[in-house]
C-alpha cells in the first residue's frame, strides 16, 4: 500500500526550502486528524516539517487532531521544510501512524497502523504521468 505514498515528483524546491507531497497509503480516505507521529528525514538528517493547508495556513503536525479536513486517496499532503536542498537525488524517509477511526481494536481505542516510507527522490523531478491529485492538509 505504500508504493504511491511518495511519487517520482514528490520532492520540489522552493526559494527557502522544499516541499514534499505525501500520498495516503491506505485503502480509504481518512480525516487529516488521523495522521499522527509524523517524522521526516532527508539524507539522514531529521527535518521538522509543517503541513501546508489548502488555505495557505501552516499546520504543526503535532496539532492535527483538531483539523477537520479529509485526506482523500488521490490527494497528497504537502509537507514544508526550511532546509535548502541541492540539486540531484535525495534519500527521503517519512514515518507516521494512521489512526483508523472506524476500526476499534480494543477498549483503548481505534486501530493505529505504523508506516515507514523510504525512497530516493530527485529534486524537482517532472511528473511521470498526468494526475488528478490535489495538495491538501
Amino acid at each position: 500500500m505504500t508504493l504511491a505514498a511518495l511519487r517520482d515528483d514528490a520532492l520540489a524546491s522552493t526559494d527557502d526550502g522544499f516541499t514534499l507531497r505525501l500520498g495516503l497509503p491506505w485503502i480509504r480516505s481518512l480525516p487529516i486528524a488521523s495522521l499522527d507521529g509524523l517524522e521526516l528525514s532527508i539524507d539522514g538528517e531529521r527535518v521538522d516539517p509543517v503541513l501546508v493547508a489548502l488555505d495557505g495556513r501552516l499546520l504543526d503536525p503535532s496539532a492535527l487532531g483538531r483539523e477537520r479536513g479529509w485526506w482523500f486517496l488521490q490527494d497528497r499532503l504537502v509537507l514544508r521544510g526550511w532546509r535548502v536542498l541541492g540539486p540531484g537525488t535525495h534519500d527521503v524517509v517519512v514515518s507516521f501512524r494512521l489512526v483508523i477511526p472506524y476500526l476499534q481494536t480494543a477498549p483503548d481505542g481505534p486501530l493505529t497502523l505504523p508506516f515507514h516510507v523510504a525512497r530516493a527522490l530527485e529534486l524537482d523531478a517532472p511528473a511521470s504521468a498526468p494526475s488528478v491529485s490535489l495538495d491538501v492538509a
